[in-house]
């Protein structure tokens, strides 16, 4: 049977991907970033998925304001990079697990989870960042992927409770899937940044550190925080930790943790950086 091995959470800033794109990783702004990232690295060269259940979040690339899905996943066979600002970047295509993605979405929505099923659709920095941090810069990314769309950009977001049950019922659905696969959920976005307003700039590390605190053993207790908590605390766009959540409960209530990794600034934003392991897989 499928099973969830691990969790991996990270930041996806797009200038990260700009900063490895053009071979700045050395300079000296961006060097104490993705050292943060090197046991990362040595860590799933061990750890290989077959597939990974990524959760991110569109940014105007896949969905414009005329139609933004609360929840969404990839059942394509592959996803072509695509992105805003700098351009698409020039990383492999994404290759999908069809099967196993649509398994997840009829077990998902007979779980009275409504997941709006994508069968085209092309992934920008969110996605393909965080795939660049980890498996650095591959002729071809060493595992499938299946994308998990998240609106956290048109208010309304979800809650952060609503995200974490999802990931357990993503979780109950990969249980049941008849096929031998290794799978990791990761949850991406964050942490605590905000793009406009009198408030651009701003990041929180006192909040960014105790959510990093909580993650491992209080979930549940993460899952009630509000939005307005969120936006007050953690900036405009410190919303996407909600995409944490739903990687957090696709994992073991008793989780392994395994690396913690967190670094100010890198484009004006926090960037966070978990792995954690199931404990039944450790």
């Amino acid at each position: 049977m499928a099973r969830v091995t691990a969790g991996v959470f990270t930041s996806h800033v797009p200038a990260i991907g700009a900063a490895m794109d053009l071979g700045r990783t050395e300079e000296p702004y961006w060097q104490p970033l993705f050292s943060g990232y090197e046991f990362s690295r040595r860590w799933i060269a061990a750890n290989r998925p077959d597939v990974v259940v990524l959760v991110f979040n569109d940014h105007a690339t896949a969905f414009s304001l005329d139609m933004i899905p609360t929840f969404a996943i990839g059942c394509a066979e592959r996803f072509e990079p695509a992105d805003e600002g700098w351009g698409p970047r020039k990383v492999p295509t994404v290759h999908g697990h069809p099967e196993l993605a649509a398994h997840i979405a009829q077990s998902v929505i007979l779980d009275e989870f409504d997941l709006t099923i994508i069968n085209k659709m092309d992934v920008d920095h969110g996605l393909t960042v965080p795939m660049s941090l980890m498996f650095g810069q591959p002729e071809a990314w060493p595992c499938k992927v299946i994308p998990l769309a998240v609106n956290v950009v048109q208010y309304p977001p979800p809650t952060g409770h609503r995200c974490w049950r999802l990931g357990q019922a993503i979780r109950r659905a990969i249980d049941s899937f008849d096929g031998d696969l290794n799978v990791q959920v990761w949850g991406t976005g964050g942490m605590s940044h905000q793009l406009q307003g009198p408030r651009a700039g701003l990041i929180n590390k006192a909040f960014d550190n105790r959510f990093l605190d909580r993650l491992p053993g209080d979930a549940a207790g993460l899952a009630q925080i509000p939005h307005i908590d969120y936006v007050r605390e953690a900036g405009s766009e410190g919303i996407e930790l909600v995409m944490w959540l739903i990687a957090r409960g696709a994992l073991d209530e008793t989780v392994l943790e395994t690396h913690r990794f967190y670094h100010v600034p890198a484009s004006n934003t926090a960037v966070g950086h978990m792995i954690l392991e199931n404990r039944s897989q450790s």
